[in-house]
């Protein structure tokens, strides 16, 4: 009877995440994506890409980092690895490059988000990123545009998050620090 309530379970969380993977690889809006391809010299093709795989780098990392349940980031990553490896926007034979240019995406903005840095806010060092793998350095404001849609990005991944994998509930009369000292 365990095997198949494991497989239930297992079953009922990779469907929550293929919802959730919905919100994440929603397409970018037509007018960011115009923004960004004035930063990439009109390629709008890369400004597209790039937006695409920010909003789905994002995705993981919220799901990973603000999930409930320790296993919703490992069902999200599962999800988001068949995504890219069928996406019939990438060529098959460039999806190596794809999971590869991804990769070093996502732990860009995994280390942004994580790392605190009191010099500069987070959405300053998400907008510098993103112009960065676009591939231009640019003024403070298109920096704080790009910071403000990946912002728009992670708030859509983490409302989503919310959605189809649950609210932490907690008493309001009782802080979290004190739940954990009363859990000993």
């Amino acid at each position: 009877m365990s095997f198949l309530t494991d497989w239930l379970s297992r079953h009922v969380l990779d469907r929550r995440a293929s919802r959730y993977l919905v919100a994440v690889k929603a397409e970018p809006a037509d007018a960011d994506v115009q923004w960004l391809a004035d930063h990439t010299g009109g390629d709008v093709d890369h400004a597209r890409w790039e937006l695409r795989y920010a909003r789905r780098a994002l995705g993981l990392v919220a799901a990973q980092r603000d999930a409930l349940d320790d296993h919703t980031g490992s069902a999200v990553a599962r999800a988001m690895t068949s995504l890219l490896a069928s996406d019939p926007q990438v060529d098959p034979s460039k999806r190596h490059i794809a999971e590869r240019q991804f990769n070093t995406r996502l732990r860009t903005y995994r280390e942004i988000i994580v790392q605190r840095d009191p010099r500069e806010p987070t959405g300053a060092r998400l907008g510098r990123a993103l112009l960065a793998f676009a591939g231009e350095m640019a003024a403070p404001d298109d920096v704080a545009r790009g910071g403000d849609i990946l912002a728009g990005y992670l708030d859509t991944a983490n409302e989503a998050l919310r959605r189809e994998f649950g609210t932490a509930s907690l008493p309001e009369n009782i802080p979290p620090s004190e739940l954990v000292a009363r859990e000993r």
